[in-house]
């Protein structure tokens, strides 16, 4: 008797936790909520980090004059930069961060890579001044010399596909809004439209022909070998699938 009046104390101890409606907790989870807008707050690093990768791709998109794909990661830098300053007020505001994008959205607007330039390098500091603020001086961003991002090509290869394609195949071919009408030729060479609307021409085709040793395409009609590298022809080929996908749209 006398060890089992000791032993059930003991017990109910141990299972008090379990069965209070208010489970006992460490003195640590019950500090005030202001925790959570800490900069190392849970989740909040983690949206940094994302906001890293855009601050890169960024970087390069603008560089390579891919205006278009700058755009896009400016936006999604925008929207983390302003969740990341409503999360840890300390150090940058929405203002701020609205402040130091418009300028970047402006160069982007006019294509201006100087412009762009100098405003990336303004934004990259005022995140390192952000970080200073809010005790968080040893992490440190720079202007990025290599993309991690080795299965992104970050040129805008449609564009660089229309430029090819006024330059090469625009000797033969009708190209749309290409300043030069083709060389008078002795046999009619299909436009870039004509292509684009022909349902059995198709990206592979396209490829095939571009990387074959050209090419017989008729009973009487050879064309020429351009000698392209694989980033030309996939640039081309991006082209045409962009021209390809207008005619889809056309009445």
């Amino acid at each position: 008797m006398g060890s089992n009046s000791v032993r059930a104390p003991f017990i109910a101890i141990l299972l008090l936790p379990f069965l209070s409606p208010f489970p006992l907790e460490p003195a640590a989870a019950q500090q005030p909520t202001e925790q959570a807008t800490r900069p190392d707050a849970p989740g909040l690093s983690e949206q940094m980090t994302a906001t890293q990768f855009r601050h890169i791709k960024l970087w390069f998109a603008g560089k390579l004059g891919n205006w278009k794909l700058a755009t896009y990661e400016l936006d999604l830098l925008a929207s983390s930069l302003d969740e990341a300053a409503k999360r840890a007020p300390v150090g940058a505001t929405t203002e701020d961060t609205a402040r130091q994008t418009a300028s970047l959205r402006n160069a982007i607007d006019a294509k201006d890579l100087a412009a762009f330039t100098k405003a990336y390098s303004e934004l990259t500091n005022a995140c390192n001044a952000c970080h200073r603020a809010a005790g968080r001086g040893f992490i440190s961003v720079q202007v990025p010399t290599v993309s991690p991002f080795t299965d992104q090509d970050f040129a805008d290869q449609v564009a660089e596909g229309r430029k090819l394609a006024y330059t090469v195949c625009g000797v033969c071919h009708v190209v749309p809004d290409k300043p030069n009408a083709p060389l008078a030729l002795g046999f009619s060479a299909p436009s870039f439209v004509d292509l684009a609307r022909r349902p059995s021409f198709t990206e592979a085709t396209l490829r095939q022909l571009l990387t074959s040793e050209h090419r017989r395409v008729g009973p009487s009609q050879a064309m020429p070998n351009p000698r392209l590298n694989d980033t030309q022809i996939d640039e081309i080929v991006a082209y045409f699938e962009a021209l390809k996908a207008e005619q889809r749209k056309s009445p």
